[in-house]
């Protein structure tokens, strides 16, 4: 069974950068046909879909947030990272990473994430 746990700082200040890192376990990120995704959850909202690292490291992201979303990889910790620069208020949300293979997908419990100076 395919676990992901995601960690990473809880609080950021306004225009800096959020970095969150999702270890893999049961499963290689390397597995021909996994996608590895980053979603959000602001409070009071629905999920936001933010981008995803493929199995052969392409990368695709929320073309609202293209400009500020880098997704990579670290084949060797079976991990991969989000980093998402400029943050603002509105980037308040619960982060959660998530695999997915054709219907099946699995999910970490999500790590909250606040943007406050």
């Amino acid at each position: 069974q395919v676990q992901l746990q995601e960690s990473g700082p809880g609080l950021v200040k306004p225009s800096q950068t959020l970095s969150l890192t999702c270890i893999v376990s049961g499963g290689s990120i390397t597995t021909s046909y996994y996608g590895w995704n980053w979603i959000r959850q602001p409070p009071g909202k629905g999920l936001e879909w933010m981008g995803v690292i493929g199995y052969d490291g392409v990368t695709y992201y929320s073309p609202s947030l293209k400009s500020r979303t880098s997704i990579s990889r670290d084949t060797s910790k079976n991990q991969f990272s989000l980093q998402l620069s400029s943050v603002t208020p509105e980037d308040t949300a619960m982060y959660y990473c998530a695999g997915h293979l054709g219907p099946k997908s699995y999910w970490g419990q999500g790590t909250q994430v606040t943007v406050s100076s």
